[in-house]
């Protein structure tokens, strides 16, 4: 139950503050900036893997457990109770933006930009998804993502992917942080993309690996 608990309150920080600020940003006209919004989304997923990722490991995302699971660094049998805890700290973290930000018509829902297709989006968000796990898989141990080394590469990964990406599919790479404010905010269109590209990118990271690392040693057992 603590490991839960810590990927119920890991995810539900990070979704209050990255949709935060994409919240607050919409409803104020742009104060906050689309590279504010960015180093936000950098910056908390850091400080969650320094808070929690002795504990759960700090996976706060249900393509990176179902990609821990398949490279044999987590038990299959975990993967629904992390993704439902997952699942509960984005809606109740959109939650009460909902009720502290009524106004706003997206809670930092995400969507493609104007005239890019969505299989386009796909394509990004399963590459964006897979540059991702990469550095997941080969900066953590076993299941956790733990010590200096794997916050800063963590958080600095999603930091660059935000920057970068985020105009066009605003960088979701998490089922969960893309399915509790769309639902909330009635934005569903696409949705489809978000929640299987992080997930089918997530699994073709470790494949990757075992393309140049020894399969044991994705599996957390150099």
């Amino acid at each position: 139950m603590k490991k839960l608990f810590a990927e119920l309150f890991g995810t539900f920080a990070m979704v209050f503050c990255g949709c935060g600020a994409m919240t607050i940003d919409e409803i104020t006209g742009g104060t906050i900036s689309h590279v504010g919004v960015a180093i936000t989304w950098g910056l908390i997923v850091m400080a969650m893997i320094y808070a929690y990722g002795e504990i759960s490991g700090a996976h706060f995302n249900p393509a990176v457990t179902i990609a821990f699971a398949y490279a044999k660094k987590f038990s299959w049998k975990d993967v629904p109770k992390y993704i439902i805890a997952q699942t509960l700290g984005a809606f109740l973290a959109i939650g009460i933006l909902w009720i502290l930000f009524p106004e706003s018509q997206s809670f930092g829902h995400t969507y493609p930009a104007d005239g890019f297709a969505p299989y386009k989006a796909f394509l990004l968000e399963l590459l964006l998804t897979f540059f991702l796990m990469t550095t997941i898989i080969n900066v953590s141990t076993g299941s956790k993502e733990v010590g200096t080394m794997a916050a800063i590469a963590v958080g600095s990964v999603l930091l660059l992917e935000a920057m970068f990406a985020g105009p066009m599919t605003k960088a979701s790479m998490n089922p969960a942080r893309s399915l509790a404010p769309a639902l909330i905010s009635g934005n569903t269109q696409n949705l489809w993309l978000y929640l299987t590209a992080p997930c089918l990118g997530a699994i073709l990271a470790i494949l990757s690996c075992k393309l140049v690392k020894d399969e044991d040693c994705c599996a957390g057992n150099c």
